[in-house]
């Protein structure tokens, strides 16, 4: 059996090189500021793109409804005359006859 620890965390170098990269890391993170105005603007431009989003999907809907009733209404305007179930001029056939009783 081995004594010893083995992994890259028991090496002498790990600590040093976990350091340098923090210290690195911190002087990147101290040089960047943001412009005073970012967040404003950034909600600018995320608002216009919704409006536009909104608007698109607004004026879409109302095309496919116009064009669905215009398809509906040509449909029923190229039906013959003659070919309703629904509505009939002519008067209803003979009814059930009336039940026996005392007039």
């Amino acid at each position: 059996m081995n004594s010893r620890p083995t992994g890259p965390a028991n090496r002498p170098d790990t600590h040093d090189t976990e350091d340098r990269l923090r210290e690195a890391m911190e002087a990147l993170a101290g040089g960047v500021h943001a412009a005073p105005d970012a967040y404003r603007a950034a909600r600018g431009t995320w608002r216009r793109r919704e409006r536009r989003r909104r608007l698109v999907l607004t004026l879409l809907i109302v095309t496919v409804f116009a064009l669905a009733v215009l398809a509906g209404l040509q449909v029923l305007n190229a039906a013959p005359a003659g070919s309703g179930g629904t509505f009939h001029d002519d008067p209803p056939g003979p009814s059930a006859p009336a039940a026996p009783g005392p007039r």
